[in-house]
């Protein structure tokens, strides 16, 4: 029996949508999309970070800088729109006071009183130690890449579920990442991220879950450097607090004038 034209194109566009479907690794998401609450809350949070940078074998840290960060970040939901931004302002050592980063999604500028205005910098670029200047910075992993769960593996003292992201544009810092999960939490437990070409670049451990703005969150995280391999790195959380800055905080002009 000959299938009208009509029924026919509906036919291939139904079976094209389950096609693409079906390439969405549905039960991956969800894992993503639960650690992402974990990692950072769906509201305007500010927080203080201590970068510090430990040579192997050592137990007194090396080098130590502290930034004060506000994070605008949104995920559409009752008519809001999507937001990623961010504010961090140097506050220790005493001789980079004054000095801020801001970023836009995967925009990020740079200022100090010694320039006449902001420049825009790589979130790639090494910060201090192992860290880059995208590390301080919450990265919203359902945002950044696409997913797959690849099984389960043994973690510490529990299980994993194990993921294979890749990122949707090249705009992402890193290429791949390797996402270990606990089962049952959802708590981040490590991400091990690679080049194009499978090269591992760092590892990241999430330590020391505690409760913050009323879920427990990781308030430590160790930073191992694969092309700096001579000691690790470690940021420390403190003041996790919610707060609302106005939009006009986040802006060039607004850096420009301190950022304070």
């Amino acid at each position: 029996m000959k299938v009208p034209a009509i029924f026919a194109s509906i036919i291939s566009l139904l079976l094209f949508s389950t096609l693409v479907y079906a390439d969405i690794d549905t039960k991956a998401l969800n894992i993503i999309r639960q650690s992402d609450d974990v990692r950072s809350p769906n509201k305007p949070f500010r927080y203080t970070v201590t970068v510090l940078e430990y040579k192997s074998g050592e137990t007194k840290p090396v080098n130590k800088q502290i930034l004060d960060i506000s994070m605008r970040f949104l995920k559409p939901e009752n008519g809001i729109e999507a937001d990623a931004r961010s504010l961090a302002r140097f506050v220790y050592p005493p001789k980079d006071k004054g000095k801020v980063m801001l970023s836009n999604w995967y925009d990020l500028w740079f200022y100090t009183p010694q320039l006449r205005r902001p420049i825009a910098i790589s979130r790639s670029q090494r910060l201090l130690g192992q860290i880059s200047n995208g590390d301080v910075i919450v990265t919203n992993f359902e945002y950044a890449y696409n997913s797959k769960l690849l099984g389960e593996e043994p973690c510490g003292k529990t299980v994993c579920y194990k993921l294979a992201l890749e990122r949707k544009s090249p705009e992402v810092t890193y290429p791949k990442v390797t996402y270990l999960v606990e089962k049952g939490n959802f708590r981040p437990y490590k991400a091990s991220y690679f080049s194009l070409d499978n090269k591992l670049i760092k590892e990241v451990a999430y330590q020391n879950y505690k409760p913050l703005l009323g879920k427990d969150r990781p308030a430590k995280i160790i930073v191992v450097d694969a092309r700096y391999s001579k000691g690790y790195s470690v940021m420390e959380y403190s003041d996790v607090r919610f707060e609302s800055l106005p939009l006009s905080h986040f802006t060039k002009e607004y850096i420009q004038r301190g950022g304070s």
